[in-house]
């Protein structure tokens, strides 16, 4: 039994984290930035009550030095998830790499300073690996693997995925300036799967409820990225946390798809229930249209009809990672977002 911190503990992903960790039995402290809006954690008090591990709530925000402090003391290791992930923001900066780079230096700094921390787990994203689908092509490769770091993001140009390389920098850095812990990297594709928190506002809900609202049906676009069942991430956290052998980044991309056959795969399991795309849209069009769906003419260009591949070895032979079909994983998402009321 363990004391463990997780950042974002009560999020689409963290949730999963946190759940996993009280069953085994661990002590789990979560932070949040109020403690007083109950609503955004209450689901883990209800599986705490019927787990054998302890939960506890701690006030901490990502632009705040020194707010990790408290919550860190004591623990044996740090699972740091807390991270914007929003694609459409009016400052950049601001919204995304200040919190990003900002919450990583305060929490790993809190590990520093603490007497008791000798693990760090840090959510990054293969966007971190790479930017655009177009990298693959212009970079030579047959795929992506943890050598390879994402260049062609900025403030400007799909400023999610530079805030993900901005942190993730960050966290080798000040990784690499002490001895007292080790640092473990995650590196998940688009997550997917179900939901334990009906208050999560993560994109990858936002992005399957357009697609059964109907938002694609007149032609999905040719976009390709990675996708990962969100509890065979949290899986892959605990393994890297328990395994003291455990290195360096790991991609999770266990499958490859873009959006049509995404739709394929929901509409083999709802037939004819959501009016699902039939078709590919052509570039051209998403080229004219394309600010309808927040994105820009430069990324249609870098992205579509690009296949991209992603080479996840290392978290089968290192973690033993044993992932979770797509099938399942969007057959359950969907129900789970009925049953949350999401959709």
């Amino acid at each position: 039994m363990k004391t463990i911190l997780v950042t974002g503990g009560a999020g689409y992903i963290g949730s999963w984290v946190t759940k996993d960790l009280l069953e085994k039995g661990h002590n789990v402290r979560i932070t949040v930035r109020d403690k007083s809006k109950t609503a955004k954690y209450e689901h883990l008090t209800k599986i705490a009550e019927s787990s054998p591990g302890i939960l506890d709530f701690w006030e901490a925000n990502l632009t705040q030095e020194g707010s990790f402090d408290e919550a860190a003391e004591g623990c044996e290791a740090i699972i740091h998830i807390a991270s914007p992930f929003i694609l459409n923001v009016k400052d950049p900066q601001k919204d995304l790499v200040d919190p990003a780079v900002q919450g990583t230096r305060y929490v790993l700094n809190a590990a520093t300073k603490s007497s008791t921390v000798k693990k760090v787990v840090l959510t990054s994203s293969v966007a971190s690996i790479n930017g655009d689908a177009q990298d693959m092509e212009l970079q030579g490769l047959s795929e992506f693997t943890e050598e390879h770091w994402n260049t062609s993001s900025s403030l400007s140009h799909q400023p999610y995925s530079f805030s993900k390389v901005q942190a993730e920098k960050e966290a080798w850095k000040l990784a690499e300036a002490q001895n007292q812990w080790s640092l473990v990297v995650i590196n998940p594709s688009f997550v997917l799967g179900p939901s334990l928190t009906p208050t999560s506002k993560s994109e990858s809900l936002t992005l399957i409820g357009d697609f059964l609202k109907g938002k694609f049906k007149t032609g999905a676009p040719e976009l390709y990225f990675g996708v990962v069942d969100v509890r065979d991430v949290a899986k892959a956290h605990i393994k890297a946390l328990e395994n003291d052998n455990a290195k360096g980044r790991h991609i999770l991309a266990p499958r490859v798809l873009n959006f049509f056959e995404i739709s394929q795969v929901i509409e083999k399991a709802f037939p004819g229930k959501y009016k699902l795309p039939k078709k590919l849209a052509p570039k051209w069009l998403l080229g004219l249209i394309g600010f309808m769906f927040g994105v820009s003419r430069k990324f249609v260009k870098q992205n579509v009809g690009f296949k991209v591949s992603y080479n996840n070895q290392k978290s089968v032979n290192e973690l033993g990672m044993d992932y979770l079909p797509v099938e399942t994983t969007m057959k359950e998402m969907v129900e789970q977002m009925h049953e949350l009321k999401i959709v």
